[in-house]
């Protein structure tokens, strides 16, 4: 992550959008914790409500976007996987282990990253993700 200078200084009703998107995935995760498309419905629900906002909230809104779509892969596979153990009487191999502490491990990231660039993002600081920063850009024109 990386905090760098947007091209305008955004103001209050700006940070205080920029920063819910971030927060959406994180009470959509409380909300629905089994169940991995859940945060990414109410992150892809609070984008569409402002995808024609200004620059600074679609960028944010876009950036928060992403990252849950990668992690509903990830969150995704690791359920179906728990759920064939568990109802198909298939074994707990090391392989699942392996794959379900990786994903705990990426999950756990995220979590902390979000509350941090929510935090930034309030305060009108413009937060850059690894990866995610340069796909935004890619998608997001001012």
């Amino acid at each position: 992550m990386t905090i760098k200078a947007f091209p305008y200084p955004p103001g209050e009703h700006e940070r205080e959008k920029a920063s819910n998107s971030y927060l959406m995935s994180l009470i959509a995760l409380i909300a629905g914790l089994p169940l991995p498309i859940v945060n990414l419905i109410a992150t892809f629900i609070f984008y569409l409500g402002n995808r024609k906002g200004t620059y600074f909230v679609r960028w944010h809104c876009t950036q928060a976007l992403l990252s849950q779509l990668s992690l509903l892969f990830m969150n995704s596979y690791g359920f179906w996987w728990t759920v064939s153990i568990l109802f198909w009487d298939k074994g707990v191999s090391n392989d699942y282990i392996a794959y379900i502490l990786t994903a705990v491990l990426f999950n756990l990231a995220d979590f902390v990253a979000t509350i941090y660039t929510a935090i930034e993002t309030r305060k009108g600081n413009h937060v850059a993700w690894l990866f995610y920063g340069d796909l935004t850009n890619f998608f997001v024109k001012q």
